[in-house]
């Protein structure tokens, strides 16, 4: 029988997507372009873990234009001390954006993606540069509606961040800058984690790992060493 998609070639896998068999080479093409591809799907994660093995982070963003480099924000250093001093903190602003993912569904009534998160963290972040770097309280304006709700839980965190720091030490120690750096390395994070296919979940996927559903907030680090990963 021929392939589901293309009505060509030889099927050759079932595809949940279209619940039907297509080719490879469809499969390949239209993953998470035009397919909407479950998180289950054993060749997706076979994709994902070969880009992982053979195309390393710091290589996508070598390959990367010119415009998406800037994004990153490629001024502002993060050290790894940075990170160990400030687990809590990204742990806390990463379980934000996996409650959002499961919680919100975009204006289209898809669900979130990787690049619904990467740009509330890209709009947060340059509202949080602009406040570190002259004080202004500025918001970055986007009518989606999905985005504004991922920066509202991110900036509820961070509120309540600094509501612990106060009843537990009598005074709040975080800094703006330091809750930008944060925001920048999980951009980063998701950039190195996200195939870059419009219709990726990579990176949201690897929150929900991370973050069981039933898990809280509150839940300490993994006792066996740092949740935290180095893009």
């Amino acid at each position: 029988m021929s392939c589901a998609i293309c009505e060509v070639r030889k099927e050759k896998r079932f595809c949940p997507a279209v619940h039907g068999k297509i080719c490879p080479q469809c499969c390949g093409q239209q993953r998470e372009i035009t397919l909407d591809c479950p998180s289950e799907c054993p060749y997706l994660l076979q994709a994902r873990q070969q880009a992982r093995e053979h195309e390393p982070a710091h290589i996508q963003e070598q390959r990367a234009g010119t415009d998406e480099r800037v994004a990153l924000f490629p001024e502002i250093e993060i050290s790894e001390q940075f990170l160990y001093e400030h687990e809590e903190l990204i742990l806390g602003l990463s379980y934000s954006l996996a409650k959002s993912a499961r919680a919100e569904r975009s204006l289209d009534g898809r669900p979130l993606m990787d690049r619904d998160l990467m740009a509330a963290l890209s709009s947060l972040a340059k509202s949080y540069q602009t406040l570190v770097n002259s004080k202004l309280i500025y918001e970055q304006p986007t009518a989606n509606l999905a985005h504004q709700n991922i920066a509202r839980e991110v900036e509820t965190m961070v509120r309540e961040f600094r509501e612990a720091e106060q009843r537990h030490i009598g005074h709040t120690r975080l800094r703006d800058s330091e809750v930008l750096k944060a925001l920048v390395f999980l951009l980063r994070l998701a950039r190195g984690r996200t195939s870059g296919r419009p219709k990726s979940r990579a990176f949201v996927d690897f929150l929900f790992a991370q973050f069981p559903e039933k898990q809280s907030a509150g839940a300490a680090p993994d006792p066996s060493g740092s949740r935290i990963v180095i893009p």
